[in-house]
């Protein structure tokens, strides 16, 4: 039997453990009809241990970028019934990141990939310039605030400029934190002022840059405000340049809010971007984009809790202890640690953004779940990933595969068009749900109609 063969019969076989009462008696007419399914079908989601994976496939060469040509005027993505969408913001410079402070100010972070003129040409040759923004990154922080809560922010202003390609954002205590690429940085900050001019404090050194777009920097802090968590990507996909490059990558750091007492939290993280705490718990959770190079449904992004000192696989075994053939007996010792992340979220989704609803105005299936900004890669043959996911939860558990939530950005597959793709999200006060649109410069607000 083939390796598509057995990835197929697996599926069939998960399908049982969630209420599917498939029959392994399947005949040949039927299998052929399923080999047909769509890539996105392909892209199995699914819980833990239950996901079936294909066979490695180091021949894999797919750069498929998709081109991002702007909304029509007034279309929006599309939500559930019962939702609304309309554009809170526009005209901004890929923002990628928002931030909700204490007081309800809405932060944005506006930054980019900033290639040099080799890269840049690459991605030309390629179509990669079509697919994200590139080139001068803004390096700003930009403050809105809609005090009405009408939707429709009355302030808007550079809260911050010339930074490094800035990244997440946090207020704790009297200070305003930024982490750029390359480091960590406080300001001193009072509740409801519009800009900072000063010279921010650098309290720590972080690596910069990275493969593709893992230049991000996300931070949060815990629930005392005694430490704050640092993501930081890996500087490769899969350790081509050698581990003594992936030093304090791929890494969760706790520092604390002087910069202080840096450890390593949490490791094996090919790329954990979002961070957010389970509502009603002290757990972590974060959402990882996953390597490269082994076929269209490998390797899948998740959504796991993270563990203190929790190793997980990166770059030796993926999804738990499926070691990875390009690395092949280096360090069977880590492989064998490997943690099983709880959620996959699809191979090549690019899921970038996270955020856990502690809001109350979304129906009772939404609250204290998770929402996912799937970003859209390029090393798929279709394309995967570009809308927002959710996941039930409960009691600070996942209870149920993820679900579509926001869809609409792919204007046309076929032809490798859409429209924009999402990656950051925020809920905010009134709990409506921001969600950044960084390819089409837009921020859309999603709210539950009354």
């Amino acid at each position: 039997m083939k390796t598509k063969d057995f990835y197929w019969l697996g599926l069939f076989l998960a399908g049982t453990l969630f209420g599917c009462n498939n029959s392994n008696q399947k005949n040949d007419a039927t299998k052929a009809s399923s080999a047909q399914t769509t890539t996105e079908k392909i892209n199995q989601y699914g819980m833990g241990n239950n996901i079936p994976l294909p066979e490695p496939d180091t021949t894999h060469e797919v750069k498929k970028y998709s081109n991002v040509i702007g909304w029509p005027d007034g279309q929006t993505p599309v939500a559930p019934a019962g939702f609304a969408v309309t554009k809170f913001a526009d005209g901004l410079d890929n923002p990628r990141w928002i931030y909700v402070a204490p007081n309800g100010d809405i932060f944005v972070s506006e930054a980019n990939t900033e290639p040099d003129p080799i890269d840049k040409a690459k991605a030309i040759a390629t179509g990669k310039d079509k697919s994200q923004n590139l080139g001068n990154s803004a390096n700003r922080v930009t403050l809105f605030r809609d005090a009405d809560k009408d939707g429709k922010p009355e302030v808007k202003k550079v809260f911050l400029k010339d930074l490094n390609q800035p990244f997440g954002m946090l207020v704790l205590g009297n200070y305003f934190y930024v982490a750029n690429t390359d480091g960590l940085l406080r300001y001193p900050y009072k509740p409801g002022q519009t800009n900072i001019t000063g010279k921010g404090q650098k309290i720590v050194s972080l690596p910069a840059g990275g493969y593709n777009n893992h230049w991000t920097r996300n931070i949060i802090a815990n629930a005392d405000g005694s430490k704050i968590y640092i993501s930081v990507g890996s500087g490769s996909n899969v350790g081509e340049n050698g581990m003594e490059h992936e030093v304090r990558r791929a890494a969760i750091l706790e520092v604390n809010p002087d910069g202080s007492g840096e450890r390593i939290y949490a490791e094996g993280l090919r790329n954990p971007v979002p961070m957010d705490w389970a509502p009603g718990t002290n757990t972590l959770w974060t959402a990882v984009n996953e390597r490269d190079g082994i076929g269209d449904n490998l390797v899948p992004d998740y959504l796991t809790s993270v563990r203190e000192g929790g190793f997980y696989g990166w770059p030796y075994a993926y999804f738990g202890q499926h070691e990875d053939p390009r690395l092949a007996g280096q360090k069977p010792e880590l492989v064998k640690k490997t943690i099983v992340p709880e959620v996959a979220l699809g191979s090549h989704t690019a899921s970038l953004g996270f955020t856990f609803y502690k809001g109350k105005a979304f129906p009772a299936q939404y609250q204290n779940g998770a929402f996912i900004g799937q970003h859209g890669s390029w090393n798929s043959s279709d394309l995967v990933g570009y809308k927002v996911v959710f996941v039930p939860f409960d009691n600070g558990k996942p209870t149920g595969n993820p679900q579509d939530f926001l869809t609409g950005f792919i204007s046309d597959k076929e032809k490798g068009e859409v429209y924009g793709r999402p990656v950051g999200l925020a809920v905010l006060p009134d709990g409506a749900m921001l969600v950044a649109d960084d390819a089409s410069n837009t921020i859309w607000r999603v709210s539950a109609q009354k």
